[in-house]
């Protein structure tokens, strides 16, 4: 077999377009089409890698363990969302008990909780409670993230809306946080409310 010189070639693609333009100009959309698909993975995977490293070093500066990424669950029946939904959110009648949880939860942190601000809101097209809670914090980083962390696993149906950091200098070892929680609650048919 002759080798193929980069002439050669030159000439046979201008005969080629010359003759079926139509189809030299489909080639090389199709050509087109595959690098800028080839760019796409490639960035895709670009950005999940750093993703991935983002996550992992957020966990290991807060002494969490590292996130773990779950496959694609199984589908749910139309109304199964909805129930397990109403399912997770916890009494209305206990809020104030969640409350001290959260003071305890800081206590065994070693933070110092100054009074919150709380704030009760009922949504009605969701018929939903909600019970708002501002914590003034005042310790190490670490500690006031393993705080806010463990406060979500103690009571899995709050969610932290918000978290701030100040700290007075920069060799303080003491931090001021101020956290937002949101309790979501349900009324308890037959309890007290």
């Amino acid at each position: 077999m002759k080798p193929v010189s980069f002439g050669g070639v030159m000439l046979r693609l201008q005969l080629a377009v010359r003759a079926n333009p139509l189809l030299a100009g489909a080639g090389v959309a199709w050509f087109a089409c595959l690098a800028a698909l080839a760019w796409t993975v490639h960035a895709h995977s670009l950005a999940e890698d750093e993703r991935n490293a983002l996550m992992a070093a957020r966990a290991r500066s807060a002494r969490l363990p590292a996130p773990v990424v779950v496959a694609a669950a199984v589908p749910a029946q139309p109304g199964d969302e909805l129930d397990a939904f109403y399912a997770a959110l916890g009494p209305r009648r206990y809020a104030e008990q969640q409350v001290k949880t959260l003071f305890a939860l800081a206590a065994k942190n070693g933070l110092s909780l100054s009074q919150g601000e709380y704030k009760s809101a009922y949504d009605r097209n969701a018929r939903v409670h909600t019970y708002q809670v501002n914590l003034p914090v005042k310790g190490s980083y670490g500690a006031i993230w393993q705080f806010a962390m463990g406060a979500l696993r103690a009571i899995p149906f709050a969610s932290l809306d918000d978290i701030s950091f100040r700290r007075d200098t920069i060799g303080d070892p003491a931090v001021e946080a101020r956290l937002r929680l949101t309790l979501y609650l349900k009324d308890v048919p037959g309890g007290a409310q």
